[in-house]
């Protein structure tokens, strides 16, 4: 199993550096938003096609994690590629002071620890298909659901926005309508739900307990640092009616929205 598992960082250490070298070439570092999401579910499948035994866990966590990096990397590709550096990026690379200087700093503080982060979350779809009869039980049911539901929440919520901002009428206003009424970020709890439910189908395998600080690590991250809390310091200062949006809505879990 530590075989693997190693492997399959050392896979991701590779693509990760072919990438920054993409980025460097393009001087666009915010590339490495789109690979996220495949970077997560990529050691899932090298695990499944590595394994000397393929159980019916496995495969469902291999064709889950899969889905949900296929649309997560097809979403931010189609939304991200071909715009420019994201201004978080441009931020960083104004403060660091020069592009020589940021190539540097970006192969550590960007690409080496998403990288790593990546490895570490996806370690319940690594862990998850190894050892055990590798049949579905009670646990296993109820992460598909969670699986489910987080994967509605994500994509659901990126349509309407989507289709909020295609809108001429809406332009510079603030998305509040749909799953945006229930929480204002569904999809970062929709990331949240899809890997606590990866993690629980994770569970059903022998070492499977040892996965579970990787879920909490996303929720930290979507939660308190790269996530909800700095997307919504942009969002207070690029929409006056943000302050009563946040008392109206749920920040994370899904809840109906307090009137007005």
């Amino acid at each position: 199993m530590l075989s693997l598992i190693f492997i399959n960082l050392m896979i991701l250490l590779a693509v990760f550096g072919l990438v920054w070298l993409v980025s460097l070439r393009i001087k666009d570092a915010s590339i490495v938003d789109v690979l996220w999401g495949p970077a997560c579910a990529t050691p899932a499948l090298l695990t499944y096609f590595m394994a000397d035994v393929v159980t019916p866990r496995a495969t469902v966590i291999t064709i889950l994690v899969t889905l949900w990096g296929a649309r997560l990397g097809f979403y931010l590709g189609r939304r991200n590629l071909g715009h420019g550096e994201d201004f978080r990026y441009v931020a960083m690379r104004r403060k660091v002071g020069s592009d020589k200087a940021f190539a540097v700093w970006s192969l550590h503080r960007v690409f080496l620890l998403q990288c790593l982060i990546a490895w570490f979350v996806s370690l319940p779809t690594q862990i998850g298909q190894i050892g055990g009869a590798g049949t579905l039980g009670v646990l296993a049911w109820l992460g598909i659901a969670g699986f489910v539901i987080g994967l509605g929440f994500e994509a659901i919520g990126d349509y309407q926005l989507r289709q909020f901002k295609k809108n001429p009428a809406n332009k510079g206003k603030l998305m509040d309508r749909g799953l945006w009424s229930w929480t204002r970020h569904p999809n970062y709890f929709g990331d949240a739900a899809v890997w606590t439910g990866l993690t629980l189908i994770a569970l059903e395998a022998p070492s499977g307990y040892i996965t579970l600080l990787s879920p909490a690590l996303m929720i930290f991250f979507l939660y308190s640092v790269s996530g909800k809390a700095l997307l919504e310091r942009t969002m207070e200062k690029k929409y006056p009616e943000y302050a009563g949006y946040k008392k109206r809505v749920s920040g994370f879990f899904p809840r109906p929205p307090a009137k007005s």
